[in-house]
C-alpha cells in the first residue's frame, strides 16, 4: 500500500506542529505521523510557554506567521514579564498554561488547515531515491511518497527512561522508543550523540500547604500573539515558591549512588542550565537552598509540577525529598520524576534550512537536533517546515531574530556534547533584538510569505503608524525655562530647566516616561506596550545605532561569498588547525567563516584578504 503527498513530518510535538502547519498553509498536502493521535502537541515536561529568551521566540514565531503564541494565549493561566528590572532587550515573557487546553487547542489548530492530516502510525524507515529521500516507509509496510521528510522525533529515537535503578524503553511516560528509525540514521552514517534530559515529580494539589507558601504575581492582560484574542483568557491559576533545604541536600549526597545520573546508568549529557536537583546539590554544595516554583498543570487536574526539582532518583527517595520540603510535608506523588535518554544528530551536518546536507529532502527539527525546549523545538520546526514547502532556506540573519542565532549556532558550532538552550547571553545583537519590536523586525518576512493575514497585517500597520506620531510628536516638541513649562516639569516629577531642551532630551530623563509627557503636554496617546517602545528607542538612541553599526559590518561580511569549490589546504597562511576546521565546515561566506569555532581573528583577517586578492578564484 502507497500514498503520495508533497510533505511528511515525523512527529507532532512542537517542532512538528509549526512544520505541519507552515508547509500546509503554503498550500502543500502534508501528513504528521505521531505514535498516538491524541498527543499532538503535548507538554511533556513543565506546562509553560516562554521564558527567558524563550519568550523572544515565541514572540518572533507570531510574528513570522508561526502558531504557537495563539495557542499558547488561548490556554494561558498565568502570565509573567520576566527580568523587569532589567532593560527591555532582557526582558522575556513567560505563561503558564492549561496542560489539558494548551494540545486540545493545537489539535483544533491543525485541523483547521486544509491540506494538513495527522495519522497515527510509527515511521520505521526513510525512502531514498537516487540519493535523496523520497518517502517514508510504517510499521505495518505502508509507504509514504514525498519530496520532502521533516523529523522532528523529539527524545524518541532509543529513547530510554530511568528512575533509579529502573531502566525501561520509552521517549516519556507512556509511549514508546523510535528504535528501527533510529538505526537506520546510524546506518546512513548520521553522526548520532546520546543526550539525556529530565523532568521532575507532579504532586497533588490537594495535599499541599498552600497557605505556608508565598504566591507569585499575575500580569492578567499579558500574551504572546499580535493578534487579537480569539476568547477571553481562561481563568487564573496561582504559582507559589517553596524552598530545598539542608536536609533535602543530605538526603540527596547520601543517595547519588542510587541516581540514574551518578550510578553509571546514564551515558548522555544532560542540560548544563536546567540540571537535576542532585546535579545542583553536587555542583553548588555552598548554596543553602535552591528555589522551587510549583505550577498546578491546568483546570482539568489537580497535578502541581515541581519546577526546579528534576530527578531520576528513585521514589522512596523522592518521597523523603519532597516531603522535607516546606509546605509539601503531607504531599502526595502522583507522578515520579524521571529521566531522559536518547539519540540526536550532530547539527552541523545541516544547512541553514535544517536540510541534510548529503541527503536532500531530509529536514531535521527540534530536540532531535540536540536542542532543549519547546520554543526552541518549535521555531526549528517552522524554519524547516517553510524551507522545505518553498524549496528555498528560511534565512534569518543573526542581527534579525533570535531565530537566525539559534539555527546559525547549530548549524556552524552543533550544541557542544550538551543539549542547547536559547539565551539572551547567546544573541550579540540583543539590544536590537527585543521581545517588543518582534513584528517591526519580522512581520514583513510573514505577509511576504503568505502566512500574516489580513486582519493582523492591518493591525500591526495602525501599530506602526500610531508609533510613529507619538515619536513625531516628541521630536516636535520644544520646551523653553519659561513658569508655564517649568510647573508642567514639576508635574512629571523631574527638574526644572535651565536652557532650552527637546522633547527627544526630556524624555531621556530616567524618571519620564512617555504616558506621562503625552498627559501633561497633549501628546497622542499610546497603548502601554507601544510607549514602553517609544521610551526605550528615544532613551537609548545611541546605543541601537552603534549596535546597528556593528550588525551592518557584520551584515557585510556575510555578503562575501567563499568558493564553492576552495581548496582549503592550499591556504598557507593560516594554521593547519583553521585549515582543518574550515574543511570541514566548507562556509559559504565570511560571516559564517567568523562563526567556526578556532577561527581567530588574525586567521580572518587573512581569509578576508585572500578574497579580496583572489575575488571568486577558487
Amino acid at each position: 500500500m502507497s500514498d503520495t503527498v508533497d510533505i511528511v513530518v515525523v512527529g507532532v510535538g512542537h517542532a512538528g506542529c509549526e512544520a505541519a502547519a507552515a508547509a500546509a498553509r503554503l498550500g502543500l498536502r502534508v501528513v504528521a505521523f505521531t505514535f498516538h493521535a491524541d498527543h499532538v502537541g503535548r507538554l511533556s515536561c513543565n506546562p509553560a510557554i516562554g521564558g527567558q529568551a524563550k519568550g523572544q521566540l515565541v514572540r518572533e514565531l507570531d510574528a513570522l506567521g508561526g502558531v504557537m503564541a495563539r495557542v499558547a494565549d488561548a490556554a494561558t493561566v498565568q502570565f509573567r514579564r520576566l527580568n523587569t528590572r532589567k532593560g527591555l532587550a532582557v526582558q522575556s515573557s513567560r505563561a503558564q498554561v492549561d496542560i489539558a487546553a494548551y494540545p486540545r487547542v493545537m489539535a483544533r489548530t491543525l485541523a483547521s488547515i486544509e491540506g494538513l492530516e495527522v495519522r497515527q502510525g510509527e515511521v520505521t524507515a526513510l525512502r531514498l531515491h537516487q540519493g535523496r529521500v523520497a518517502g517514508v516507509v510504517l510499521a505495518d509496510g505502508t509507504e509514504v511518497e514525498a519530496r520532502a521528510v521533516v523529523l522532528t522525533t523529539g527524545t524518541f529515537l532509543r529513547g530510554t527512561l530511568h528512575q533509579g535503578d529502573e531502566v525501561r524503553a520509552g521517549g516519556r511516560v507512556g509511549d514508546g522508543a523510535a528504535v528501527r528509525l533510529a538505526d537506520q540514521l546510524a546506518d546512513l552514517g548520521l553522526p548520532l550523540q546520546r543526550l539525556k534530559t529530565g523532568t521532575v515529580p507532579r504532586l497533588d494539589a490537594r495535599t499541599i500547604r498552600w497557605a505556608d507558601l508565598p504566591a507569585q504575581d499575575d500580569l492578567p492582560h499579558g500574551r504572546f500573539s499580535y493578534a487579537e484574542p480569539a476568547a477571553e483568557r481562561l481563568a487564573p491559576l496561582t504559582c507559589h515558591l517553596t524552598y530545598t533545604n539542608d536536609a533535602v541536600h543530605e538526603l540527596l549526597q547520601g543517595n547519588l549512588h542510587r541516581s540514574a545520573m551518578y550510578s553509571g546508568a546514564i551515558e548522555g549529557t544532560g542540560p548544563r542550565y536546567c540540571p537535576s536537583i542532585e546535579d545542583k546539590v553536587v555542583r553548588f554544595p555552598d548554596r543553602a537552598r535552591h528555589l522551587l516554583f510549583l505550577e498546578p498543570e491546568g483546570h482539568e487536574t489537580h497535578r502541581v509540577y515541581v519546577n526546579g526539582l528534576s530527578t531520576s532518583m528513585p521514589l522512596d527517595v523522592q518521597r523523603q525529598m519532597v516531603a522535607a520540603i516546606e509546605g509539601l510535608e503531607d504531599a502526595v506523588i502522583l507522578q515520579p520524576g524521571y529521566a531522559v535518554e536518547y539519540d540526536a544528530i550532530d547539527p552541523r551536518v545541516l544547512g541553514a534550512d535544517l536540510q541534510h546536507r548529503e541527503l536532500p529532502g531530509l529536514f531535521f527539527a527540534g530536540q532531535v537536533n540536540g536542542t532543549s525546549g519547546y520554543e526552541e523545538a518549535a521555531v526549528q520546526g517552522f524554519v524547516a517546515g517553510v524551507s522545505a514547502a518553498t524549496g528555498e532556506a528560511l534565512r534569518l540573519r543573526r542581527d534579525e531574530a533570535y531565530i537566525g542565532v539559534l539555527v546559525d549556532d547549530l548549524v556552524s558550532r552543533g550544541v557542544g556534547g550538551e543539549p542547547y538552550r536559547m539565551f539572551t547571553s547567546r544573541a550579540e545583537h540583543r539590544l536590537l533584538l527585543r521581545e517588543d519590536n518582534a513584528d517591526r523586525r519580522l512581520m514583513a518576512r510573514g505577509r511576504a510569505l503568505g502566512l500574516i493575514d489580513d486582519p493582523t497585517w492591518a493591525a500591526f500597520a495602525a501599530r506602526q503608524e500610531a508609533l510613529e506620531a507619538g515619536q513625531a510628536a516628541v521630536e516636535a516638541l520644544r520646551l523653553t525655562p519659561r513658569g508655564a513649562t517649568q510647573a508642567k516639569l514639576q508635574a512629571l516629577g523631574t527638574a526644572t530647566l535651565r536652557r532650552p531642551i527637546t522633547g527627544t532630551e526630556l524624555l531621556r530623563r530616567p524618571e519620564v516616561s512617555y504616558p506621562a509627557m503625552a498627559e501633561v503636554f497633549a501628546l497622542p496617546a499610546l497603548p502601554p506596550a507601544l510607549a514602553e517602545q517609544l521610551d526605550c528607542e528615544v532613551r537609548y538612541a545611541g546605543y541601537i545605532r552603534r549596535a546597528q553599526r556593528r550588525a551592518d559590518r557584520l551584515a557585510r561580511m556575510e555578503a562575501v561569498a567563499l568558493p564553492e569549490a576552495m581548496d582549503w589546504a592550499a591556504l598557507s597562511m593560516l594554521s593547519t588547525e583553521v585549515r582543518q576546521r574550515l574543511a570541514a565546515r566548507s562556509p559559504a561566506t565570511l560571516g559564517e567563516a567568523a562563526r567556526v569555532p578556532g577561527v581567530t581573528a588574525a586567521a580572518l583577517d587573512a581569509l578576508a584578504g585572500w578574497v579580496a586578492k583572489h575575488g571568486g578564484a577558487p
